[in-house]
């Protein structure tokens, strides 16, 4: 596979899982990237053009982007090593973790939020998303109860806002 065989527009999200399963079978494109650190997540950007962006993720049982969305673009994760942890909000009840196995992908759109938190010591995972991401939001609940968002930029380091969203 080529950078260059990606086409000059949007992908949907099957199209961005299809992607990311597709990487997951090309080893020299991100082995080079590894890296692991409990105190912050480490992450690569592999290639970013007007449409897409793909990043190589690192996670340790540390790690933890908190509640957080994509704003307007579509994504998909492909787990290479170990597992991740997918936990999505919901209202008037608990949130829903989904353990996501090594040779694993999901994909999802837009107005998908979810947490995102390694569940074993070394685990490896490559993103995409579509547009290529510029912003995110992060969520928290204040000491008055209301969720807020905040938007941050798609190079910060994501982590939990507050203790209310984290556990």
């Amino acid at each position: 596979m080529s950078w260059m065989s990606l086409p000059a527009r949007n992908l949907d999200p099957a199209e961005l899982e299809a992607l990311v399963n597709r990487l997951a079978a090309l080893p020299d494109l991100w082995r080079e990237h590894i890296g692991f650190s409990d105190e912050e997540r480490h992450f690569v950007s592999l290639y970013r053009d007007d449409y897409v962006d793909v990043w190589l993720l690192c996670w340790t049982l540390a790690n933890d982007t908190g509640y957080h969305d994509h704003d307007i673009s579509s994504g998909a994760v492909r787990v290479l090593t170990g597992a991740l942890g997918e936990t999505t909000p919901r209202i008037g009840g608990d949130s829903a973790l989904h353990v996501i196995e090594a040779g694993a992908s999901f994909a999802f759109g837009p107005e998908h939020i979810h947490r995102l938190t390694g569940q074993r010591a070394r685990s490896i995972s490559i993103h995409a998303y579509s547009p290529a991401l510029w912003r995110l939001g992060q969520y928290s609940i204040g000491s008055d109860g209301v969720m807020r968002r905040l938007s941050v930029s798609y190079a910060d380091e994501l982590r939990p806002l507050d203790d209310s969203l984290a556990a």
